[in-house]
């Protein structure tokens, strides 16, 4: 039976990482736009992967559903890479919370239901979840385990809560990996293991949105005053994400790896600190 990795999201960050894990195994890459996805898969197919493709909606559960028996119906899935999202910059609040937070809670249990044993996952968030000042007990236990179909009802996520489109995807980040990390509990009764990447300002066009956007100078602020002095690029995200979902990274799930060039080391106890 053919191993099948999922790719969510066809974007450079998906594509970085399925490059390191899916030789000889079959990728199943899906978007909410099939054009993104067949182009992704057409570069992929060129450089020797086996590749088919399909439409996505995260913030639908029957969407997500539907895909999860596309990649059954290929093999078994020993691999997933969630890395759909939308920014700060793209969206309303309620969209980002929807698909970034919703959305990936429903792609960890769908996929958490069928994950081969000895199978992994890398759910991509961000370090603005780490740019979130510290949430109480409660609030970390409700954002990681709250039933999914109830999550978006939780008091603290409702709008008059959530101030503005940031505040929404820095909840939403800090939710990945909280909910990973109580996910990674079920997967692993299942043998298989899953963790966050939160990447900082990774060059691709979703970040291109956001240094052209209303955010543009901050970014371009804290590259100058991080650590590594510039952007990340995804092939450096695609390192991370095959350590985690290879042999390497054995020992690895309910983890996040913040990447980020040490912007956030700088937000809290550098330059980058608000004054």
């Amino acid at each position: 039976m053919k191993n099948v990795i999922v790719v969510i999201g066809a974007g450079s960050i998906g594509q970085a990482i399925v490059r390191r894990v899916s030789a000889g195994k079959h990728v199943l890459l899906a978007d909410i736009r099939l054009e993104n996805a067949d182009a992704a898969a057409r570069v992929l197919s060129d450089a020797g992967f086996e590749v088919s493709t399909a439409t996505v909606d995260v913030s639908s559960r029957a969407s997500v559903h539907a895909l999860v028996e596309a990649a059954t119906a290929l093999g078994k899935v020993s691999g997933v890479i969630h890395a759909a999202g939308v920014s700060p910059s793209q969206a309303s609040p309620e969209t980002i919370l929807k698909v970034d937070l919703y959305g990936t809670a429903v792609v960890l249990e769908e996929f958490g239901n069928i994950i081969a044993d000895g199978g992994a996952g890398v759910v991509i968030a961000s370090m603005s979840g780490h740019r979130l000042p510290p949430l109480s007990a409660e609030q970390n236990a409700a954002l990681a385990t709250t039933p999914v179909e109830a999550l978006l009802d939780l008091p603290m996520l409702q709008l008059d809560q959530v101030k503005d489109p940031l505040h929404a995807y820095q909840l939403s980040k800090r939710g990945n990996s909280l909910r990973v990390m109580a996910e990674a509990v079920r997967w692993g009764k299942r043998g298989a293991r899953v963790n966050t990447i939160s990447p900082g300002i990774i060059i691709t066009p979703l970040a291109n949105d956001e240094l052209t956007g209303p955010r543009g100078a901050g970014y371009r602020r804290m590259m100058e005053l991080s650590a590594a002095g510039r952007a990340g690029t995804p092939d450096e995200v695609g390192t991370v994400g095959a350590l985690l979902m290879g042999s390497d990274g054995a020992f690895i799930t309910g983890s996040d790896f913040l990447m980020d060039g040490g912007v956030t080391a700088a937000y809290w106890f550098g330059e980058l600190a608000p004054k």
